[in-house]
């Protein structure tokens, strides 16, 4: 049986100050939820929140997700970590430590508050794919070696 719900909910969006986050904080605010919004701004940039900055529904913390913190919030949309080659390539440790650490502690706070988590990424999880589109049943062709294996391992830890 599907849980309902209810709009007024608290939700977590990391990487907030992104261009996804931020659009998707937008959304989730005029939907009527409470939104808390965490980035570390290394790829997302506060001008993307200029427009959420005031409103009252709306908090941001500038935090690093790979490092623990605590929000009692009923759902969270994990979408932190930089998904541009050039960025993640510049980090690659960074990077694997954003995806597997910052999924860490968006599960552990679900955990504690009991909250949902959807886990973004983008199809570089695939790798190199041999199916177009990738199913959610395709474990993809993926080079654990190559220079965006950073982001491919670290999504798909």
């Amino acid at each position: 049986m599907n849980e309902v719900r209810a709009i007024g909910e608290r939700i977590l969006v990391t990487g907030s100050a992104g261009f996804l986050g931020s659009h998707l904080c937008e959304r989730l605010l005029r939907d009527g939820f409470t939104v808390a919004g965490i980035d570390n701004h290394y790829t997302g940039t506060w001008r993307n929140t200029l427009a959420l900055k005031n409103h009252p529904r709306f908090s941001f913390t500038e935090h690093d997700v790979a490092a623990p913190y605590r929000m009692d919030v009923d759902q969270i949309y994990n979408l932190a970590c930089a998904a541009s080659p050039p960025h993640y390539q510049a980090e690659p440790v960074e990077t694997m430590k954003t995806c597997f650490l910052g999924g860490l502690h968006a599960l552990e706070i679900a955990r504690a508050g009991n909250a949902r988590v959807l886990q973004a990424s983008t199809s570089e999880v695939y790798g190199d794919p041999m199916v177009h589109p990738q199913p959610e049943s395709y474990w993809g062709n993926v080079n654990p070696h190559g220079p965006r294996s950073c982001y491919d391992e670290g999504k798909r830890s």
